[in-house]
Parts: C-alpha cells; structure tokens; sequence
C-alpha cells in the first residue's frame, strides 16, 4: 500500500512516547482505535508494506481503509489503556472487538455519611455524594490491597448496608478480631470514622510506610528462604505501586481529544479557501437529529482555535416543527440561537456550519439575514463527497478527503452528529423509563409530573424513602407506601404485578 506524503510528514512528528492512536477511512471515520508504549514505533508499522506478507485477512483490510491517523500522547501504559477503552466505547470503531462493550474498568467505593461506611467495588460512578477511586486497570491488584487495607485498619468486610447484634453472631471478621465491630459498639461511629479515613489516605498513597515495612518483610523473608512469603510480598508492594499509580494519575486524562496535531495549520487552510480575513477563531456547526419526526433535537458544537471547546455546545429541543422536517428545523435551531445572543449582546461566532447540502445552508442563510447578520459566514458541509457549499454559489467546492481545512470540517460536523443522537437517544431512554409509572394504579399526569419535578428522574425516585415520597403533593402515607412497593418490586426484578389495596 503506497504511502501519501501527508501521512509521512505525519509520521515524522510523532514522538517515541506512550499514548493512543485513531485511524481513519477516507470518510474522516474512526475504523480503529489502539494504544502503544512507543507511539512513532507502532504506527510506523501499519505503514511497512515489508510487513505486509505476515498480515492476516482482517489487518490487511485494516491498513487498506486507513486514510488518515490522529495521537493523543499520555503519560504512561496503563493511562493509555483506560483511553483506549473510554474512546471505543465513545467511537464503537467497526476493527475494534475487544473493549466496545459497557463493561467499564473497576472503581472502588465507600460512603462516608452511610451509618457504618464500607468499601465496594463498583464499575459505574454515580452522583450520589459517595467517594470513589480509580479507575484501574488491574483489578486483581486493587482486590489485593483493598484486602491489605482492611486488615491493616480493623475494617469491616461484611455486605450488610447497615449490620447489627443478628449480622455480628455470625461475623468472622468481628470474631476473628479483623474488624473492631462498631456494629455492637465496640467503637463509636466517630472512631470507626477515622479508620475509614486513614484507609482512603493509604488507598491514595498518602501513607507509604507500609510499602517500606512489607519491602523489609520481603527481604528478610528471602534470607531465610521463604521464598513462596517473600513472592506473595513482591506481588502485594506491585499490587500497592498500581494502585497508587492509578489513583494518582487517571483524574488528569483529558476528556477531549485534540484530533489534530496542526490545528493552528487547518484553520489557516480553511480561512484562505473561503476567502476570509482572518482564521476564524471561533465556528459553531449544527446538526438535527430524529427518528422518523419523533424527539426531534439538534445541537450546537463550538470549536475554539480548531479544538472542541465543550463548555459552549448547546442542545436544543424542536418546538414549532410537526413531522420530520429538516430544513424548518434547521431554521428555526439558527434563528433561536443567534436571536438570543443578539439579545444579550454576546459576541457572535466567526464562522458557522451547517450539516446539510444547498437546502439546510439556504434556510439558515434566510433566518441570519431576518436577524440583520447576514455578515457572519455560514457554509454547509454535505457528507457523501465531502461537498462545502457556500451561499450564492450553485457549485460546491471539492477540496478532497486529504485537504486540512476539509478534515477540519469533518471534525466539527462529525462531533455535531454525535452529540444530537446522543441526546436523542437520551431523550428515548427517558421517555420509556418515566412510562414505567404510568403502570402504577390510578396515577394521573399531575401526580407523575409532581414526583417528576421533586426527584428529577426515575433512577432517584426509586431511591427515595417512603418519607419522602409522602412529602408529594397528591401521595399520602399509603399511597407512597404502595408506590414505595411499586417502585422496589421493579428495582429487584419482581414480578410486574403489585398488589394495591382496594
């Protein structure tokens, strides 16, 4: 497969660093996402037609539909690792198999306002007030010290959300003398609180003493030659330096991804093509998104000195458009956004783009010029040749899948189409959960609305006490307790059919 000069020239800036790297067809998609200790070393070789010979069937289609590559670089392996997985479970890339499912990467847990907090693994991170650590990559490893930690600080291991005198008879962690037992006030919640504590300080590696101790332990078991106890020692202090490591480290992984090494370069590119003054700074792109006219949204993404700058996307629902109409939705998206800030006096974009062909880009067109801001340049990108249609103009102009400002483009439009569907499918799975009250037994639309409005979803009021359903306008104590039994009946799995008292 012969080499284009823009992948060599590419290839020549990357560093011998670790990070991940996502390849590209022809059509600016993302067909494979991978990480690498040495990021020059290992996307060189995707481009060694030497190597070409020892490729199986599903490589070599691989190499033939990369068009393009972009590198995150980062600080180490297993950082990489965790960005890899977040990126194919974020771009779902057709040569990825392994890592596309939602099983996420193991976290740990604890609850300091529970009655008697206490460790859990988790793998989905809640806003529930709790504190959590990780991600990591090695699970066993966090098990391990976990395990080291609870011993080392008398906790407790039970499952029992809140234990008592019943849970202690049969407590091997009490008896045993591993847990100092604030279930039959042993201690006071105070004291076991302080523990608790002094295990998240060592679990963030704020306490490093016992690293040192174990490493003595470790030594003096090989001068006796225990070897196996001085093995098991080696593998906890790894398992400990993990641990840390990760707990360290995973917060500062970035969670936008620069797609560009020049950017700076792909605006100047995109400025000069369209005629411009200048590069422009700041573009906002929309896109609309639904299904058959139903959940109709569109969103608005801005990019800022050619990166995603996520603190100013927008989304919006449509309101003034019935069925499925495109070009009305468009118009009136453009006209709500631009109307506001003109309104409000904020500074306007220095460039617009519109998913769609002649169509879209004539309705938004239309509607900035109502708003007297037909000065603001505004193209539409349309996606099956890569096409930039500009206003006035019955031609569009075909720059190529290779040119810098049309990559540019792809970028912004492509993170258009994947915020609105995310929202859409959002507003899909919300629809459906909040129709799991319309099964339950003589609500009406004010009563649904009211828990609505109080809990905010569906999730939170299956969380929420028969107290505090009670404080519902329209729910009394019965009936929270049978909608309390409702909602539990469900969370658990049980048969759909509740009991409600005549």
């Amino acid at each position: 497969m012969p080499v284009s000069e823009a992948i060599r020239k590419k290839l020549s800036a990357v560093p011998h660093k670790p990070g991940v790297y996502l390849h590209k067809d022809r059509f600016g998609t993302v067909i494979y996402v991978g990480k690498a200790r040495d990021l020059r070393k290992r996307v060189s070789q995707y481009f060694q037609s030497r190597r070409r010979q020892g490729w199986d069937l599903k490589f070599n289609a691989l190499v033939e539909a990369i068009c393009d590559f972009d590198i995150h670089v980062v600080r180490s392996e297993p950082e990489a690792l965790l960005l890899e997985s977040k990126l194919i479970k974020e771009f779902k890339p057709r040569f990825n198999v392994s890592l596309r499912d939602d099983k996420r990467f193991l976290m740990l847990k604890v609850n300091l306002n529970d009655p008697i907090p206490h460790f859990t693994f988790t793998r989905m991170k809640k806003e529930d007030g709790a504190r959590y650590f990780g991600p990591f990559v090695n699970s066993v490893g966090l098990r391990n010290a976990v395990a080291l930690a609870r011993k080392q600080f008398n906790l407790r291991g039970c499952r029992v959300f809140t234990p008592g005198p019943a849970d202690y008879k049969h407590c091997l962690y009490g008896h045993l003398k591993h847990c100092t037992a604030p279930c039959v006030g042993n201690v006071t919640r105070e004291q076991y609180l302080e523990q608790v504590t002094a295990a998240c300080h060592f679990l963030e590696g704020r306490c490093r003493e016992m690293q040192g101790q174990l490493e003595a332990e470790m030594k003096k078991a090989a001068a006796a030659h225990q070897f196996e106890r001085a093995a098991e020692l080696r593998d906890l202090i790894r398992d400990l330096n993990d641990t840390w490591k990760k707990t360290d480290k995973f917060a500062r992984v970035p969670y936008t991804l620069p797609l560009s090494l020049h950017p700076e370069n792909d605006l100047v590119e995109l400025a000069t093509i369209l005629g411009l003054p200048a590069p422009p700074q700041r573009i906002e792109g929309f896109d609309i998104s639904n299904i058959s006219g139903t959940f109709a949204v569109a969103s608005l993404v801005s990019f800022k000195n050619g990166r995603p700058d996520r603190a100013n996307y927008r989304r919006f629902k449509i309101k003034t458009v019935e069925g499925q109409d495109d070009f009305a939705s468009m118009a009136e998206v453009v006209g709500r956004r631009y109307g506001r800030l003109k309104r409000e006096s904020k500074p306007m974009p220095d460039l617009i783009l519109i998913d769609g062909g002649k169509g879209q880009l004539g309705m938004a067109c239309a509607e900035l010029k109502k708003l007297g801001l037909e000065r603001i340049p505004a193209i539409g990108l349309a996606k099956e040749f890569e096409e930039i249609y500009l206003p006035g103009r019955s031609e569009p102009l075909r720059l190529g899948l290779d040119h810098p400002a049309v990559k540019l483009l792809q970028r912004l439009r492509d993170e258009c189409h994947r915020v609105a569907n995310s929202y859409n499918a959002q507003l899909r799975l919300k629809k459906i959960s909040e129709s799991v009250l319309d099964e339950f037994p003589g609500i009406g639309e004010q009563r649904k609305k009211a828990l609505l409005k109080k809990f905010g979803s569906v999730q939170r009021l299956k969380q929420a006490t028969r107290e505090q359903l009670a404080e519902v306008p329209g729910f009394g104590g019965r009936a929270a307790a049978e909608l309390k039994a409702f909602l539990d009946a469900r969370t658990l799995g049980a048969p759909k059919e509740v009991r409600v008292n005549p």
